[in-house]
């Protein structure tokens, strides 16, 4: 490219337009490799860089290697097999208990939505001894409910058993894991008042 332009500037058919052109664009080129005679603060920036203290690499951690197991048990007993066999006697009470199933058919009541864990005993209405004794009950809607024997709550199909001063007894009726159903007694005690 350099001896095409220096070519042009020597032919003598040229234009002088396009030699000054020419000359233009080559002192613009030349004019970017300028010398610099005063260095001295580069010369200070470099010697304050490699004045400074050297960091230190820390070395790489050593990995210990992988030792492989290789499992050689097949010969031996199955782990999940017993050692004793084991005469199950869960069906002769599954025949016992076959007739206990929760009213499916009944309407649920208000508090059979909240379980026993959103219900707080917070006191009662009425004597022991009389046949009008309820337990105040708040749910998690911070609304109080009352309650007497008889009565559901919960949510696994929970009746009102007793009413005391200090506690509500329930029994409920809960799935067995084996398609039956069985009894769980809970209890709601009173709060302590703050």
């Amino acid at each position: 490219m350099l001896k095409l332009i220096v070519m042009m500037i020597l032919n003598k058919r040229s234009s002088r337009c396009l030699q000054a052109a020419v000359v233009g664009i080559m002192v613009s080129l030349v004019s970017g490799c300028i010398w610099v005679e005063d260095t001295a603060d580069l010369s200070k920036f470099v010697s304050d860089v490699q004045a400074k203290p050297k960091g230190k690499i820390e070395p790489l951690p050593t990995f210990k290697s992988y030792n492989s197991f290789v499992y050689q048990g097949a010969s031996l007993r199955d782990p999940f097999e017993p050692l004793v066999r084991v005469v199950s006697t869960v069906a002769n009470f599954e025949q016992d208990n076959n007739s206990l199933q929760p009213d499916q058919d009944r309407p649920r009541s208000y508090l059979e939505q909240f379980s026993f864990d959103q219900l707080l005993m917070v006191g009662t209405i009425g004597k022991a001894d009389e046949d009008f004794f309820w337990a105040l009950l708040l749910d998690d809607n911070h609304e109080i409910h009352r309650v007497k024997v008889g009565d559901y709550l919960g949510l696994d199909f929970g009746r009102v058993v007793a009413v005391s001063d200090q506690q509500l007894d329930v029994v409920e009726i809960i799935s067995n894991g084996r398609g039956g159903w069985m009894k769980r007694p809970r209890t709601i005690e009173l709060a302590e008042q703050k």
